[in-house]
């Protein structure tokens, strides 16, 4: 499975949670996130036909829901996954280093 942001990685841009190219740009995700951490295929600076979050907002739902909202909207099983922390304002302290590396899905 490739990752969006692969080349914004190779530069160590993170995201709290990462949309990886199995999306559907079905638009679930966005109507859930609290924060407005997410944009649709059109804003995505990738470049890339998929969702983007935006690390430097994306909060992981700490302080509004007990896990990520748009990983628990989507219908795509595995779509959204942990990524490292980045410059996330705020993280979910259970979640290991290891399930944000090996990109583990939010929602099994």
């Amino acid at each position: 499975m490739r990752y969006s942001l692969f080349e914004f990685k190779l530069t160590g841009d993170y995201m709290a949670v990462l949309i990886n190219d199995t999306c559907i740009n079905c638009g679930a995700c966005i109507d859930e996130c609290p924060v407005e951490a997410i944009v649709d295929e059109d804003d995505n600076p990738t470049g890339e036909e998929t969702y983007y979050v935006y690390g430097d907002k994306c909060v992981e739902c700490v302080g509004h829901h007990d896990e990520p909202a748009c990983a628990t909207a989507c219908p795509t099983e595995g779509c959204i996954t942990w990524d490292a922390i980045g410059d996330s304002p705020e993280h979910r302290e259970d979640i290991t280093e290891e399930q944000r590396s090996s990109h583990e899905p939010v929602v099994e």
